[in-house]
């Protein structure tokens, strides 16, 4: 651990609580302004977060620990990921927890502690959310294992901070077909984790048609608050990843102030970039039925092989 490991670990966390609502924000600003209406403005997260905290805990009856253990595990996890992820700086606070299938599985844990707290309510809606919620990460994970390996091949480790580092100090990684391969995928996968557009849609209230939202009906208050948290943060560690594993410039190299401040601003930019690009391509597109949501998968699957393919033939 070095001291621009432990730096990056207190300012990646504090800045991914603090910043992920106003990506939000910023999000349904996009979207509000390309559909002609005004929006909330980029702060309504943040005040709904505080609304929710000052509310009375609810727990339904019948429901048991892991249904109010699971917003904070899923908190929990996503900001062990966002303490040990390079975001901000190149070291890493937690070495260890730094690597790919450390980080997958910190991942694919907070996804199924929620997916137990929906079958734990014993409800219709929420067993159904849980069930497809299952089914759509059992698909994922392996391809974010296998895009991320891709990158991991040519540089003989599969530490993040290792595939970060290996690119800053060889740029021409970014235009092979490797790295082209494996960012068409990994776009996929954060649009499934993250409940976007066309796999889920965040602001439907159709029971039928909903994976997240139905896990969730049964919180409220604090709860609620956490749940909504953990989903913002989500996003924002998703497309974090996605932007310094394939542009990673502007990240900070050295503990300087201006090094660090770069690599803050950066890393603002980035994911801002990133999540109104998201949001405006799902003004133009409309939710697939479940059953077509495997094909998409299936298909980001097969782009991650031929990364893997692409980075031992032309390793």
């Amino acid at each position: 651990m070095t001291a621009l490991g432990v730096v990056g670990g207190i300012a990646q966390p504090v800045l991914i609580v603090a910043g992920s609502p106003v990506l939000v924000g910023v999000m349904r600003q996009v979207r509000a302004h390309l559909e002609g209406r005004a929006g909330a403005g980029v702060g309504q997260p943040w005040r709904d977060l505080r609304k929710l905290f000052g509310k009375e805990a609810i727990t339904p009856a019948g429901t048991s620990e892991m249904f109010r253990a699971a917003p904070l595990a899923q908190v929990a996890t996503t900001l062990v990921v966002a303490l040990a992820a390079p975001f901000v700086t190149t070291d890493s606070a937690l070495g260890v927890i730094s690597d790919l299938f450390a980080v997958v599985a910190l991942l694919a844990m907070g996804t199924t502690v929620l997916a137990l707290a929906g079958l734990d309510t014993a409800t219709a809606f929420g067993g159904m959310g849980a069930s497809r919620e299952m089914t759509i990460i059992a698909l994922v994970e392996p391809t974010l294992l296998v895009a991320i390996f891709a990158l991991s091949v040519r540089v003989g480790s599969t530490n993040l901070t290792d595939i970060v580092s290996a690119t800053l100090h060889d740029p021409a990684r970014v235009a092979s077909p490797v790295s082209l391969l494996a960012a068409v995928a990994l776009v996929v996968v954060v649009v499934a984790e993250t409940g976007r557009l066309p796999v889920d849609n965040p602001s439907t209230h159709l029971e039928l048609t909903m994976v997240h939202e139905a896990m969730v009906l049964e919180y409220a208050g604090p709860d609620l608050a956490l749940v909504e948290l953990a989903a913002a943060t989500r996003l924002a560690v998703f497309l974090g990843l996605l932007a310094n594993l394939f542009l990673p410039w502007g990240i900070a190299t050295e503990l300087t102030p201006i090094a660090l401040a770069v690599g803050i601003l950066a890393l603002v930019v980035k994911v801002g970039v990133l999540g109104a690009a998201l949001a405006a391509a799902e003004v133009f597109m409309a939710k697939l039925r479940l059953f077509r949501v495997p094909e998409l998968l299936a298909g980001s699957f097969l782009l991650a092989l031929l990364a893997v393919a692409a980075s031992f033939f032309l390793a």
